[in-house]
């Protein structure tokens, strides 16, 4: 009987604890955070097309030169490798 009574006291000790809060709906916070997000976006300075179109050369540029030497160091360890391997067959 004790341990009902107990269950009964605290179920009534957290219903009475905190009155609920008036929370916005989901909709209002979701229409809040768009007008958030396009506020935000209007901030941002954008690139011109004249950077945009300077840096995806640069960029462009120096992939192609990576690749080269890349490249040309792949061809070197492979033609050392191949004459070190002659050198141990002999």
């Amino acid at each position: 009987m004790a341990d009902i009574e107990k269950t009964t006291a605290a179920a009534e000790k957290k219903a009475e604890k905190k009155p609920a809060k008036d929370k916005p709906g989901i909709g209002s916070r979701i229409a809040k955070f768009f007008r958030d997000y396009r506020a935000e976006l209007k901030k941002v300075t954008w690139a011109s097309k004249e950077d945009t179109m300077k840096n995806t050369v640069v960029v462009a540029v120096t992939i192609v030169i990576a690749g080269v030497a890349i490249g040309v160091l792949d061809f070197a360890f492979t033609k050392g490798l191949d004459l070190l391997g002659g050198l141990i067959n002999l």
